[in-house]
């Protein structure tokens, strides 16, 4: 493990030169993938393992729109190989209906739910605001004080959960381990300085979600930077050219090295470090088959070897 908590570089290039680089697909569950991205007869219950031996990491998409099961968990966490890592995206409850008011009691439930079984394969956790929530910067402010920064307070607050998760609440840890958190922007509004200095305040990342829809800002406001590559031309459908990711590689390259990245749209000032920084990128044009092959170029261009070991239990 690095310094940081996060699981050693997964074999994306020189020694000492990068942190580590992890690109996916969000979300694995997909029926036009089948025949295509997962070989043919390959049934459901294997596509998660099989996913997990091309890439290091894959962003969960259930967790927002339900509170999973901890025996969910623990089966997705036993068919992924040891030093892979999951995203896990935020509920929906939390940011679309109770639009981050008063939300500590479902927070409690989401953490809960069973996220914490994943252990050191649980990866930084996603929250992806509604396109119609304006930067408020009190609530934005109270919001990011409440999550916990390591799996410590986290089961600390899943302990106060509520009836709904009542006798399938898993609230354990191994070990305290850091526990780090995303924000994805909807809203031009949140084009400013304030809402940076907010994150960089409180160590969470400012998501570089790639549309053709909402503001796609590339500040550095963590110890991590987690790209969302929606689609370049049609949101969730349309491929990624070799320029197109030749542009996102050097962009990966430099935030992994330390470096500013050569191009950009930034709401506040520049960051003061040049720490290297984990990097998490998911590819979501998932409605035509295009996220998983984006992944595997763009792995090809930073020169990146996934070597996931022995075939995972399905």
């Amino acid at each position: 493990m690095s310094e940081t908590g996060a699981p050693e570089e997964p074999n994306t290039g020189p020694a000492g030169r990068r942190a580590a680089i992890r690109i996916g697909v969000s979300g694995w569950t997909y029926a036009p993938w089948r025949g295509h991205f997962y070989p043919k007869g390959l049934t459901q219950a294997r596509e998660l393992s099989y996913a997990a031996r091309q890439f290091p990491a894959l962003e969960i998409n259930g967790t927002f729109y339900g509170l999973q099961r901890p025996e969910v968990f623990e089966r997705w966490a036993q068919a992924t190989p040891d030093d892979f890592v999951f995203a896990v995206k935020g509920s929906r409850f939390i940011t679309h209906t109770k639009r981050l008011r008063d939300v500590r009691l479902p927070l409690a439930n989401f953490l809960a739910s069973g996220l914490l079984n994943l252990g050191a394969k649980l990866g930084p956790l996603l929250w992806q605001l509604p396109p119609t929530l304006r930067f408020d910067p009190a609530l934005i402010a109270d919001f990011l004080a409440l999550l916990p920064k390591d799996t410590a307070a986290a089961a600390g607050l899943a302990r106060q959960h509520d009836a709904r998760v009542d006798g399938r609440a898993a609230v354990d840890i191994d070990t305290n381990r850091p526990l780090r958190h995303a924000m994805e922007i909807r809203h031009d509004s949140f084009r400013t300085p304030a809402f940076v200095d907010l994150l960089r305040e409180h160590g969470v990342a400012l998501v570089c979600a790639d549309t053709v829809k909402w503001p796609r800002l590339m500040d550095l406001t963590a110890d991590v930077a987690y790209c969302r590559l929606h689609g370049s031309t049609e949101l969730y459908r349309s491929r990624y050219s070799d320029d197109d990711l030749s542009l996102w590689a050097r962009r990966i390259a430099a935030w992994a090295e330390g470096r500013a990245a050569p191009d950009g749209d930034f709401a506040g000032a520049p960051a003061r470090d040049h720490r290297r920084r984990d990097v998490f990128v998911f590819f979501d044009n998932t409605d035509k088959r295009h996220a998983p092959e984006d992944a595997r170029r763009l792995m090809e261009m930073l020169g990146m070897r996934w070597e996931a070991g022995a075939e995972a239990a399905g």
